[in-house]
């Protein structure tokens, strides 16, 4: 067995991943990245396009935000559709300047990936049978098989940023960990096409057929989604279907001058709302999907990973240019407080925008009374400067708080 020496050693070749790796190694803190999969494949994965104003800051911060400010694009503002009616948040007017940047998961992480190659930094991909050891010890380490040879990487600390279906959550002893699930009785159908976007500004619309967002990834390029049953499969949806289904649930005069065209991918999405509680054990981190998967609605999967990764940084820095290894045991508290307020927003968002039936959130409740309520809640919100800005500050991403 080969044994390799790192501070940080690094689950999960994602965009937290290789960002914490990135902003690691500005600071000096050494680090290696271990990846299931090829490089290829992770750059195949199509993600969520919009980051917080926090987000960018961070790529900034990084090094890496040249393409993201020559071929992001600044959205100061949202719409949202309620059966037809649309109301414009200004972003940027409600939080006294705060921003997001439309600039694709793929992207980012194509950069980072760049970034890291060009530092020479240590990744192995196609990583095998990693796993954790000692993590509640002085002297962690990692295992695992790359190209017919075994390793063990010896470290400091660990940070899981290896998925829902990783392994560092599992590390976790059961009995330690609670986790909390909320499945929601709906997925996304989300079509990628090369037609400009429909609209400057994102689009989320309530409809009486079901929720539909029209989002974009470039000025050439829009990513659209549209609510359909659990039940649904991919192959029952024609792209014809599609696009006569999104115009219904649009704005009539948005509808009326979309372009279409035919889908470079199409693919269903299940919407759940989970977290696990801690997302730290010993000298082992939960980083992103690891420790928590918020509904797509509003924006917050990815970069509520990115608070992770803000958070993260801020203890290993103390801990290497400080010596103060107690302020690691911060981390989950700070970062769970800014999990459940995203996950509440995120699920907030979903309850108003999407349409329930039968199942409702409240099995208790009338399914026809709760869509009343939902619909005067999305209104009330709407209608009021103070609702709007609820919503614009959550949109664009609360600050990251600062270690005590």
């Amino acid at each position: 067995m080969k044994t390799l020496k790192t501070q940080v050693a690094i689950i999960g070749g994602g965009p937290s991943g290789l960002l914490l790796g990135q902003l690691l190694h500005k600071y000096g803190i050494d680090n290696v990245i271990l990846e299931r999969v090829t490089g290829d494949y992770v750059l195949g994965r199509i993600r969520a396009g919009i980051l917080e104003q926090g987000f960018a800051d961070l790529v900034r911060e990084a090094g890496v935000e040249q393409r993201m400010e020559t071929e992001g694009h600044v959205h100061e503002g949202v719409l949202f559709s309620v059966n037809g009616k649309e109301t414009r948040v200004d972003l940027k007017k409600l939080t006294g300047g705060d921003e997001v940047v439309c600039y694709g998961q793929v992207e980012i992480t194509q950069d980072l990936m760049e970034a890291r190659q060009a530092a020479n930094l240590p990744t192995y991909y196609e990583a095998s049978n990693v796993q954790p050891h000692d993590v509640k010890s002085d002297a962690p380490y990692v295992t695992f098989t790359q190209g017919g040879e075994e390793y063990r990487l010896e470290c400091d600390y660990i940070a899981g940023c290896d998925g829902f279906h990783g392994v560092s959550r599992q590390t976790i002893p059961a009995d330690v960990r609670q986790e909390f699930e909320r499945v929601y009785p709906f997925g996304w159908l989300g079509l990628l096409a090369d037609v400009p976007p429909c609209s400057e500004e994102l689009i989320y619309a309530k409809h009486e057929r079901g929720f539909a967002l029209a989002s974009q990834r470039s000025p050439t390029r829009s990513r659209y989604y549209i609510q359909v049953p659990l039940t649904d499969k991919v192959e029952d949806w024609s792209d014809e279907a599609f696009w006569e289904e999104l115009k219904l649930r649009l704005p009539p005069d948005v509808a009326a001058n979309m372009q279409t065209g035919p889908s470079i991918e199409k693919s269903i999405a299940p919407l759940r709302s989970f977290v696990c509680e801690p997302m730290q054990y010993g000298n082992l981190f939960l980083v992103g999907d690891a420790a928590h998967i918020v509904p797509p609605t509003g924006a917050k999967g990815l970069n509520l990973a990115a608070g992770d990764v803000a958070t993260l940084l801020k203890v290993l820095r103390r801990v290497y240019e400080q010596g103060d290894k107690e302020c690691i045991n911060q981390y989950s508290e700070i970062a769970l407080r800014r999990v459940w307020n995203a996950e509440r927003f995120s699920w907030w968002m979903t309850s108003m925008l999407h349409e329930f039936g039968d199942e409702g959130n409240d099995s208790a409740m009338d399914p026809q009374m709760r869509d009343r309520f939902m619909t005067s809640e999305v209104n009330y919100f709407l209608s009021s400067e103070n609702g709007r800005r609820v919503i614009a500050e959550q949109y664009v991403g609360l600050p990251y708080e600062d270690l005590a």
